[in-house]
């Protein structure tokens, strides 16, 4: 009963937003509340697993926040100009060059494992420019999405963690033998890329672009610029990532001190720092109350134990016969679930679950952990609702969640199952 009303959950919520019956927020919400009703859970205990996800989600919550400030500090002070201006210069306004320098950029970027920082900095970079190309809207958000999606491979993500932590095991173990199915990956993502590139360079033409960003720039934003302290600020970003990287302090607390340095030393009268969070409240209102509604969502699923009735449900679809296909399955359908589970459910519920029919059928365990990462929460995490860099994604991009998710579900997709076939081709999973 449980597994159907938590399969119902998840699909009546995909519906609702894919066919824009019902906003991304308000599905999130009242979806699952309607569901824990229906099985026969108290408006108590609902009540308790609301404050229980909003807890849980709280950090996250308060770290984009902050990122999203100061992020916008660093684009209203002009951190971003020179890059901006040089990629122009360098792909000389061919649409061609420029999809492939997007997928190119977000990978080089997406080496920190942090998918938030990744979208802000790419996005805020390259939307300016598809703009004045007059490039598909949807182009930007597909290719960076797929460009942090195989990167995300990299150990030090969380979804890596997760899973090396569940499974026990090492980056050796784990992350060796598919080593060269993320090679493919990222082949694959630059293939699609030249693709979209292709096709816009046939429609638009190499547009001529002789391009000085500043002489674009309104009165309001050349007041706003900073140029003075642009190595301060290119010093504090790059402290930043780093201290995200070897997990100086909590994430939350990095962007907060960082935020306040930034804004103090950029727009140090407090009338310029006022300006300054009313620009950017209309983004960090959109981004946080998106995560506090996931956080909603993903704590009623676990509190009514739909996640691990859900979990038994598709272990006990493969029959015995067929068990020496698990990890090819595992891996297949890896990147789809990420629009079903979080990833502390699916790595903490779904994987031990997995893990454990591997050793009762006489299989390599490992094999369930490396066909997990091939999707799940790696190339499939920019598209899920249950993530909060995804909206950081959508709405720095300025699409709708329900047209990235159509526009891009294919070429993700296609990504995890070319993963599979090297894998099973190179034997870090066998059928």
């Amino acid at each position: 009963m449980l597994s159907v009303l938590g399969f119902s959950t998840i699909v009546v919520f995909l519906l609702l937003i894919m066919t824009k019956r019902l906003s991304v927020l308000l599905a999130l919400i009242l979806v699952p509340v309607c569901f824990a009703f229906i099985g026969g859970f108290t408006a108590t205990s609902i009540g308790e697993m609301i404050i229980a996800g909003l807890k849980q989600v709280a950090p996250t919550g308060i770290m984009l926040m902050f990122a999203v400030l100061y992020f916008g500090i660093m684009i209203d002070a002009g951190l971003f100009d020179p890059m901006i201006a040089g990629i122009v210069r360098l792909v000389k306004g061919d649409p061609l060059k420029i999809t492939i320098g997007t997928a190119l950029l977000t990978m080089l970027v997406h080496l920190d494992g942090d998918g938030t920082a990744t979208f802000m900095i790419t996005i805020s970079a390259l939307l300016p420019i598809y703009k004045r190309l007059h490039m598909k809207r949807l182009l930007l958000p597909c290719i960076v999405a797929l460009s942090a999606g195989v990167m995300h491979l990299v150990p030090w993500s969380g979804t890596m963690a997760r899973a090396m932590t569940v499974m026990q095991a090492d980056t050796k173990q784990l992350l060796i033998p598919i080593l060269p199915s993320m090679i493919s990956g990222i082949v694959w993502v630059l293939c699609v890329a030249y693709y979209f590139g292709r096709k816009e360079r046939k429609r638009l033409g190499v547009v001529h672009l002789d391009y000085n960003h500043h002489q674009e720039l309104s009165d309001e934003q050349k007041s706003i610029r900073r140029s003075q302290l642009f190595w301060f600020n290119v010093v504090l970003t790059v402290a930043l990532i780093v201290s995200l990287i070897i997990a100086l302090l909590p994430l939350p607390a990095l962007f907060i001190i960082a935020f306040s340095i930034a804004l103090l030393i950029n727009y140090p009268k407090q009338s310029e720092q006022k300006s300054r969070l009313a620009a950017h409240a209309s983004n960090v209102f959109l981004v946080s109350i998106m995560i506090f509604a996931a956080g909603i969502f993903s704590g009623i699923l676990t509190g009514t134990k739909m996640i691990d009735a859900m979990a038994a449900s598709l272990v006990s679809l493969v029959p015995h016969q067929h068990a020496a296909y698990l990890p090819a399955i595992v891996g297949v359908t890896s990147m789809p679930l990420s629009l079903v589970f979080t990833p502390d459910a699916y790595y903490f519920g779904v994987l031990p679950v997995l893990k454990g029919a591997a050793v009762h059928y006489g299989m390599n365990p490992i094999e369930m952990g490396r066909a997990a990462v091939l999707g799940q929460m790696t190339v499939g995490f920019p598209l899920s609702p249950l993530t909060a860099s995804t909206f950081v994604l959508i709405g720095l991009s300025e699409v709708e969640l329900s047209d990235h998710q159509k526009f891009t579900f294919k070429w993700a997709f296609g990504t995890t199952l070319m993963m599979v076939i090297i894998a099973l081709l190179t034997g870090a999973i066998h059928i």
